[in-house]
């Protein structure tokens, strides 16, 4: 809701208004046996002879010869011959096999969690959304590819393998299903629960052509001599459960329907990884209508396979849809307003504070985003109550995760304040471009010239913006470019190499910080990635070249053939590059004539410092970030038991120290740009120094 320029009384009330509205929504009575709130794109049909008279019906039944009979006035006994208690049978089988909630109801039970009886699937608002997204798909022709994150306990697996039994069930035959779940024991309630819904159903439906079931025939039988798949013999179909701890459980098979669970907790080991079971998993799955897999789990921090794939699915840039359910979503996270304008005069007026005496108590920049991301005031007044229980609240962001963003980012160790990193997503974008930055050699003085760009869509250099260069320099200003690398190995599974151009020219006008310009980041020799980002800091004016050479100094057969080049590698550069980064020397150095130490070097003295300069850096929005792999970065960087910092394991920390060291040095090493030459005599600089686009 936009309010800068609206007047807190106009804002309450439009608060108030909104709030009747949700609450109005969310008060509708949810009846599957009319259609009245079901999923799904409905229509109104009268038929008088159904108790309910008139009922809303999926979409796609109104093409349908019997649904267009009794549209144009014939009676259910005129369209379904012979006694109104069979039309009325025919009737129920008809809509069971388009209307998803109807049949769920009707014919699927879960267990009771009090005890007794297991009970009718009465599907709640959380599963009446993730039921939308699956029906939008089904009833678009095409395969079901869901990704969920779960915030609470709502029984988003529960309505998915029910889901799943409906289309073996009623809509196809011979779809055989399989469920992977986190851990063993995950896989036998899934088992229970397939059974108790089979041992429930009504047998009538089994049978394709509308038989009854004879007493004596078991619905369900053990396919095979293992207890982890049943099949059903009247519907041609399996259902199989694996687990993440025992993967090759989960190979093989000819598999219509997949159901992976808990995908954020299943642990990479030497010879299995997440990837790895999944593809084995799904591999077999045709890329057809009513097909499904769905991948699901809580959030188990950021960077790991299921965040990527979910924020893979957000892009849009993978088969998935992403669906997330926040906890303000679920019908019993509320407690009644007493007076509900003194609740909205509260939050608007408070909705700019980010500050709070105690953090049990949420500050009010919270409360208002919480409104503004669709909770009602009685899931709010609810949400305060409950914070207070909390002394970090931490806990309760990763309990009941307002966003998808929460209830990642809440779930993991962290040395960057998470919503501070959160806000320097904001700025980042697409690269402008993408190739390789060419020389006439790869190394060498020749490597410096001929420098050309050579456009390639998976190029390992992005470019946000290019270089302002003239007549050879950064268009007549000193100490606007900077270039940073950060040495991995040149292996695909060693650390990545990443160069980082930061372009400091919003320093001169005092209007921010320096900006990534642009980023190279890969898997290559020592002395070519030397070459190489000397090739993209001459391009960008000569600008200050900064390697860390800790990195260099070691002997590591990953990244060097002929032992430690470093040294001459770096001595060839000086030679060749006028604008080499070197350490500052101390008096008895320069007494004594020490050569000087090219590179930066990251030891227990300096990255403390250089941590610490980034965290405030990060906090106080000081830079602008480009890419947000570096932003997942920061949200899986740990200070360790012994006081080190480092990423989780499993996680690479390449792009983050590209920016500590290159922070480091733009705010306590270099001077701030400045005008050289004519251009200093030009007139205002605002206006002719901006960061070039393309």
């Amino acid at each position: 809701m936009e309010d800068n320029k609206i007047s807190d009384e106009k804002l309450i009330e439009m608060v108030l208004a909104e709030d009747a509205r949700r609450s109005l929504l969310m008060s509708q009575p949810y009846d599957p046996v009319s259609g009245v709130m079901s999923p799904g794109t409905r229509f109104d049909i009268q038929i008088p002879e159904l108790e309910q008279g008139t009922i809303r019906i999926p979409l796609a039944m109104q093409e349908l010869p019997e649904v267009k009979a009794l549209m144009g006035g014939k009676s259910l006994t005129e369209v379904f011959p012979g006694s109104i208690e069979n039309a009325r049978q025919r009737w129920f089988q008809l809509r069971c096999r388009y209307d998803f909630p109807f049949w769920a109801f009707k014919c699927a039970h879960i267990k009771n969690k009090n005890g007794g009886m297991p009970l009718p699937f009465l599907l709640n608002a959380p599963q009446r959304k993730l039921i939308g997204e699956f029906e939008k798909m089904r009833e678009a022709g095409l395969p079901i590819r869901i990704i969920l994150v779960k915030a609470r306990q709502w029984g988003g697996s529960t309505a998915t393998q029910i889901y799943m039994l409906w289309i073996q069930l009623m809509r196809m035959q011979g779809f055989n299903s399989l469920i992977v779940a986190h851990q063993n024991s995950g896989t036998e309630e899934v088992m229970a629960m397939a059974k108790t819904a089979l041992d429930c159903y009504p047998r009538h439906l089994l049978d394709p052509d509308g038989a009854t079931l004879p007493e004596k025939e078991k619905i369900y039988v053990s396919a095979g001599w293992s207890r982890s798949a049943i099949k059903i013999p009247r519907r041609n179909f399996r259902i199989k459960i694996g687990s993440a701890e025992r993967p090759d459980s989960s190979r093989g098979g000819d598999y219509a329907l997949v159901h992976l669970t808990e995908v954020g907790l299943w642990k990479k080991t030497l010879g299995k990884s997440p990837e790895d079971i999944i593809r084995a998993s799904t591999s077999g799955v045709l890329l057809r209508p009513e097909t499904m897999i769905v991948m699901e789990s809580t959030a188990n921090g950021v960077g790991n396979f299921f965040h990527k794939e979910y924020e893979a699915a957000k892009k849009g840039t993978s088969l998935y849809r992403p669906v997330f359910v926040a906890w303000h979503e679920i019908e019993q996270y509320a407690t009644a307003v007493e007076d509900r304008r003194k609740m909205a005069e509260r939050i608007v007026k408070n909705r700019h504070s980010n500050f709070t005496d105690d953090e049990r108590f949420p500050s009010g920049r919270y409360i208002w985003n919480l409104w503004e991301d669709g909770a009602r005031l009685d899931a709010i007044n609810w949400y305060e109550k409950t914070r207070r229980g909390y002394n970090n609240p931490d806990q309760m962001l990763s309990e009941y995760p307002g966003n998808d963003i929460e209830a990642f980012v809440n779930s993991g160790a962290h040395v960057f304040n998470r919503k501070k990193a959160l806000e320097l997503r904001k700025r980042c974008m697409p690269a402008r471009f993408s190739g390789e930055l060419e020389g006439n050699a790869d190394y060498g003085e020749r490597a410096l010239e001929g420098i050309s760009l050579e456009e390639d869509p998976n190029g390992r250099l992005k470019i946000w913006d290019k270089p302002d260069i003239r007549n050879g320099k950064a268009a007549g200003m000193q100490d606007r470019y900077l270039t940073v690398v950060d040495v991995g190995g040149r292996s695909v599974k060693a650390d990545w190499s990443v160069i980082a151009v930061f372009d400091r020219i919003r320093m001169l006008y005092g209007s921010g910080g320096p900006a990534i310009a642009a980023q190279w980041r890969g898997h290559c020799d020592m002395d070519l990635l030397a070459w190489m980002a000397a090739r993209i800091a001459k391009w960008y004016g000569n600008s200050l070249l900064v390697i860390e050479s800790n990195t260099l100094e070691t002997r590591d057969p990953d990244r060097y053939v002929d032992g430690d080049q470093s040294g001459f590698i770096l001595n060839q550069l000086r030679d060749c590059y006028p604008n080499l980064y070197a350490r500052r020397q101390s008096p008895e150095d320069i007494i004594e004539g020490r050569p000087r130490k090219y590179g930066f070097h990251t030891n227990s003295a300096t990255k403390p410092m250089i941590i610490s300069n980034l965290v405030r850096v990060v906090r106080d929005g000081l830079y602008i970030e480009r890419d947000e792999r570096c932003i997942d970065e920061y949200l899986t960087y740990e200070r360790r038991q012994n006081g080190s910092y480092g990423a989780v394991t499993g996680k690479h920390d390449d792009m983050l120290m590209t920016r500590a060291i290159g922070l480091h040095v733009c705010f306590n090493e270099m001077t701030t740009p400045r005008a050289i030459g004519d251009v200093a005599n030009n007139g205002p600089l605002r206006r002719i120094y901006q960061p070039s686009l393309f």
